[in-house]
């Protein structure tokens, strides 16, 4: 009995490294080389190609073109559909937040005016029901952005695929998040305010907003400082993990996502980042457009996330939203869009295809959901565009994707094809099945 039970362990064992062998040696999805032919290829820095094709091998672009050589890879037909480089939505609240009314599936905030050493990659979820979603659509990267406080920490580029957050991981930090303090008054009189207790005199208002300033200022200065002594710190010394965390973005490494709407704010914004000389985004920007020839001169580029809100004057016309991309385009700003809640990234190619009907060029609302993006991500050698080299990161569409009438077929991520799959088409086939009333 125990020779037998000893030649079982022993065929196990064999078992088992036979089993991780196979493992080790089998080649990983997406290391095929594909060949996908027959779409229209809009390559985005480049011509577009019609009947063109494109080859990817091991997870990248190794080929563009009308007639290439691909012995051995797998043909993929997409005749009369459109090829386009996997969107990249920036600073939204998807994989930090499921549902707004359960606390528990909120994640985008934390306590504290200065937390600069919050990683908002960290908390994304990678099981939320609001990715595979994005993902239907063409989005292939996201940004989770921070929010609470003043300096609410910095963010990282995510896919919309992979088992964990560190797998999904591309690239981190891409951004420092700054939320700029509101720059104008409230002239509301005592009497006419709902709450009195928080009411505050005009004084009171200027004073804080001149004390909130100065906060950013004594920050940023101590940062500086804490920076300089580092560089000339000849021995180890006890690290500070919030100054610590500063380091990058003070030597512009990556931007500080300014985040600002009013023009008030937006002007203050560009003066200080100009007089600090750092590597900044506007985000939000809904008045950019009345300051769009000092972004142009600093080369501030502007996340613009307020295509579809409504005009927040009375005396601006109905459409000013809708036109601020093209005003901000043609001064020399690079305009990216974003949606920024979580539940509407799918309709990220929808705020661009607004600005195109009111001004925006096509190529420049494509540029603003591709290359853009990636640029002040800082991945735009790997991703934005269809090029040889760059990661195979692609999204096939049955039209032009700036056409709501558009319908995304296929996704690569990584040069491996991601599922469509979400809870809208799950909800869509249940009740198409559902059994028929009977007379």
């Amino acid at each position: 009995m125990k020779a037998r039970f000893q030649i079982s362990i022993h065929r196990c064992q064999q078992a088992v490294l036979l089993g991780l062998f196979l493992i080790l040696t089998m080649p990983f999805a997406g290391a095929d080389s594909l060949l996908l032919t027959g779409a229209t290829v809009h390559t985005v820095t480049g011509a577009t190609i019609t009947n063109g094709q494109v080859l990817l091998e091991n997870g990248l672009i190794r080929a563009v073109g009308t007639a290439l050589e691909a012995t051995g890879a797998t043909r993929i037909d997409l005749a009369g559909q459109h090829l386009y480089p996997g969107m990249i939505a920036l600073n939204t609240e998807l994989g930090l937040l499921e549902i707004e009314g359960v606390r528990a599936t909120l994640d985008y905030a934390e306590v504290g005016d200065f937390t600069p050493d919050v990683e908002s990659w960290i908390a994304v979820n990678p099981d939320s029901e609001l990715i595979p979603v994005a993902r239907a659509n063409g989005v292939a990267y996201f940004e989770p952005a921070p929010q609470g406080g003043m300096v609410a920490g910095q963010s990282g580029l995510v896919a919309v695929s992979g088992w964990t957050s560190e797998d999904m991981v591309a690239k981190k930090p891409i951004a420092l998040h700054l939320y700029w303090p509101e720059m104008a008054l409230d002239t509301t009189p005592k009497d006419k305010v709902r709450n009195r207790d928080k009411w505050k005199s005009l004084e009171d208002q200027a004073k804080e907003r001149t004390e909130k300033l100065k906060d950013i200022d004594d920050f940023f200065a101590d940062a500086r400082a804490y920076a300089q002594a580092r560089d000339a710190a000849t021995n180890s010394t006890a690290l500070n993990p919030p100054w610590e965390a500063m380091r990058p973005f003070l030597r512009g490494d990556a931007p500080v996502a300014i985040h600002a709407d009013e023009f008030r704010q937006i002007a203050s914004a560009v003066e200080w980042a100009t007089t600090h000389r750092l590597k900044v985004t506007l985000v939000g920007g809904r008045d950019a457009w009345r300051l769009a020839d000092p972004l142009a001169t600093n080369h501030i580029p502007v996340v613009y996330q307020h295509t579809f809100t409504l005009p927040s004057r009375d005396t601006d016309a109905y459409n000013v939203q809708f036109k601020a991309p093209s005003i901000l385009q043609k001064a020399g700003v690079q305009v990216t869009f974003t949606t920024g809640g979580a539940t509407l990234v799918m309709n990220l190619p929808y705020e661009a295809a607004q600005a195109v009907a009111f001004g925006l060029p096509p190529d420049e609302a494509l540029r603003g959901l591709t290359l853009y993006p990636a640029q002040i991500a800082g991945v735009a050698d790997r991703l934005g565009s269809i090029e040889p080299g760059k990661e195979a990161t692609l999204f096939v569409a049955d039209g032009d994707i700036l056409d709501l009438r558009t319908h995304v077929r296929r996704l690569w991520v990584k040069g491996n094809e991601v599922s469509l799959e979400n809870r809208h088409t799950r909800l869509s086939e249940k009740y198409r099945n559902r059994p028929k009333p009977t007379r």
